[in-house]
């Protein structure tokens, strides 16, 4: 069977195919994304969700949906699937044959004896969407109806029935174009054959959103369609439906959709699909070139950039794209540090990753005199901001280790934020912030002896020792053998986390052998699931086994049990240092462990995070960057150690 082929006996269990949703990107910040029968499930549901100009970062859905009808002696035959309150209509699910996902996705319907065939298509770099109808069968004349809503609104948001939405229709050549609100762009939708445009404006009420429902936010929402086309299709014929912020060439709709169609890669197996999806996580605008963290809402976040990047980038052999993120991250720095969300710069971490990245990234650079001279400011920047602690909430002591800690945010990855304050409160030396520390400052002095700055080398050559000696002493835990997670003034705190496997995977670490296998056999027994690494033992009584219902008990999950496969690519790495090509066959498990999922979620992708307790459902984010990233990392390690047998 083929990868991402899905039959009509799936397609009609709605149970089974509204839990699969499809994305697609333009990779210049826009997508479409709904569920493999095109039914929204989610306020971040649509089939063009995008910018409102090249400097706004954040996304609006203008178009949510398309309605097809299939007009044959005067019946008429709705293709389309919503959801409303405690009834779907109209129900076209029930004539979808196939669904596949390669080259683009595409859809078959069958009602009688008409045989339709559907195709959406992204273009590149251009904030323009395709939809082909190809007619592959029919016994008599046959019209084609397609209705779009619209709702022209941030992602994050639903809309409701208004007085200013402006639901008159504009005409352009072979369409029309509409724009809702003042602020927007207009949205151009065209067709490539003769047709006729009844504008007939008017609201739909309460589209509901199951997923937004399930997740504890407002789910029911109010359309707008301002009319419909209307033109007949003959059997063997093609239409192109084009949406567009800007206004296209109809005579040239179809010579695009196969031109753009050609370059489409195939996702015919487990890996090229990861591929394909980690492609779709860069964003360029402009003189930028940024990693989008996850899909459907999440944004560029600086932590995610520099752990993802190597995976999603360096993985596939795209050192161009590696370093385009990483200079225009660079050009953003303030302070030694990097924004993590937006214009905030919480976050300890993300400097530290970018050492890590740097050192991945060297290969493809030509050699560490080349990355020194690159990027030794912004080197010296980072090194220098933490030990003079120019962050109020960042430091370094006199004992040399790393000090983070804030009132209000959680400084690390684990940052969920609850109404009383961080859920996971770490303030004080984190375990892996202090690794990071470390790995990064024998790295610049590796660079820097290299790249013969002698001041340099002599203002930090010292300060490895003592952080090792310092790390030791505060995190080791003699008692069970593994690393606290944190120490603050109340001593260490002995939470069995994943966060000391970092310690263990870095190039540069402070462990010897014994206290590496010591702490990989705690992780192995304690954390390590099918889908990645718990981020709490089962055997805490802090620790939930489930992720699910409104944001505040989604927090209370999010870092006290639930599990993140991007932490494997620092287990398996971590094992393979020690145990080197007798590794091989687990780390191929932990691989095909993932094989099943480009099925069950997000199409082609691998999901944020997983419950803590089997069968592990994913949840979170559908298509998230450091998962897709770890699991190509893992895949390339298992490449290199099967060349060295």
């Amino acid at each position: 069977m083929a990868v991402l082929h899905f039959d009509k006996n799936e397609l009609g269990n709605l149970e089974y195919s509204l839990r699969r949703e499809m994305l697609s990107t333009n990779r210049a910040g826009g997508y479409m994304s709904t569920t493999i029968v095109c039914c929204n499930t989610r306020k971040y549901h649509g089939l063009m969700v995008c910018p409102r100009n090249d400097e706004d970062e954040n996304n609006y859905v203008l178009l949510s949906s398309v309605d097809e009808t299939v007009v044959q002696h005067d019946q008429s035959f709705n293709l389309a699937i919503h959801r409303f309150p405690g009834v779907y209509e109209p129900r076209g699910h029930k004539y979808i044959t196939d669904f596949t996902y390669t080259p683009s996705p595409a859809i078959t319907y069958r009602v009688g004896g008409v045989i339709l065939k559907k195709e959406l298509l992204w273009i590149h770099a251009r904030t323009q969407l395709l939809i082909r109808y190809t007619l592959l069968d029919a016994r008599s004349k046959t019209l084609l109806r397609l209705r779009p809503f619209l709702a022209f609104r941030d992602r994050h948001t639903v809309g409701r029935a208004n007085l200013f939405a402006d639901g008159h229709s504009y005409p352009v050549p072979g369409g029309v174009k509409n724009r809702l609100y003042e602020g927007f762009p207009w949205l151009h939708m065209q067709l490539n054959v003769p047709h006729e445009f009844v504008a007939a404006p008017d609201w739909y009420y309460n589209f509901e959103y199951a997923e937004e429902i399930e997740r504890g936010y407002p789910g029911h929402e109010d359309l707008l369609t301002t009319g419909y086309f209307e033109t007949e299709i003959a059997k063997g014929q093609s239409i192109v439906f084009s949406c567009s912020i800007e206004e296209a060439d109809p005579l040239a709709l179809e010579k695009t959709f196969e031109e753009e169609l050609a370059r489409r890669s195939d996702k015919n197996d487990f890996i090229s699909c990861l591929r394909h999806s980690a492609r779709q996580f860069i964003v360029r605008h402009g003189d930028k070139t940024e990693a989008v963290a996850g899909y459907p809402w999440f944004g560029r976040w600086g932590r995610d950039t520099f752990i993802a990047l190597p995976g999603i980038t360096l993985a596939q052999d795209d050192a161009r794209t590696c370093r385009e993120v990483i200079d225009t991250m660079v050009a953003q720095m303030k302070d030694g540090l990097f924004p993590n969300m937006g214009d905030a710069y919480n976050s300890v971490d993300a400097p530290l990753w970018f050492f890590w990245t740097l050192q991945a990234f060297e290969p493809y650079a030509g050699g560490a005199k080349k990355i020194w001279a690159a990027y030794k400011e912004p080197i010296k920047a980072i090194l220098e901001a933490y030990r003079n602690g120019t962050n109020p909430y960042v430091r370094v002591d006199d004992n040399a280790l790393v000090w983070a800690s804030h009132p209000r945010y959680a400084m690390t990855w684990m940052d969920a934020v609850g109404a009383d304050g961080p859920v996971t409160g770490r303030d004080g030396y984190q375990v892996e912030i202090n690794a990071l520390w470390y790995n990064a400052v024998c790295y610049a002095l590796e660079l820097a002896r290299k790249g013969r700055d002698k001041a340099f080398v002599a203002r930090w050559q010292e300060m490895p020792e003592k952080i090792k000696a310092s790390f030791l002493d505060r995190f080791w835990y003699p008692k069970e053998e593994f690393l606290a997670d944190y120490v603050d003034e109340n001593g260490q705190n002995t939470y069995i986390r994943p966060n000391q496997i970092i310690a263990c995977s870095l190039p540069y670490g402070m462990l010897n052998d014994s206290m590496k296998l010591c702490v990989i056999e705690k992780v192995r027994r304690h954390l390590l699931t099918p889908k990645g690494l718990r981020t709490l033992s089962p055997r805490n009584p802090l620790y939930k086994g489930h992720y699910g219902g409104d944001q505040a008990t989604r927090d209370k999950a999010y870092h006290q049990g639930t599990v993140w496969p991007w932490l494997l690519e620092h287990y398996v790495r971590a094992n393979f240092d020690m145990q080197g090509a007798a590794f091989l066959p687990e780390a191929k498990d932990i691989l095909r462990n993932f094989e099943e999922d480009i099925s069950v979620s997000g199409i082609a992708s691998i999901n944020e995070i997983y419950d803590g307790d089997p069968p592990h459902h994913p949840r979170g984010a559908v298509s998230q960057a450091w998962s897709v990233g770890a699991v190509l990392r893992i895949e390339r390690m298992i490449e290199e150690f099967e060349t060295k047998k």
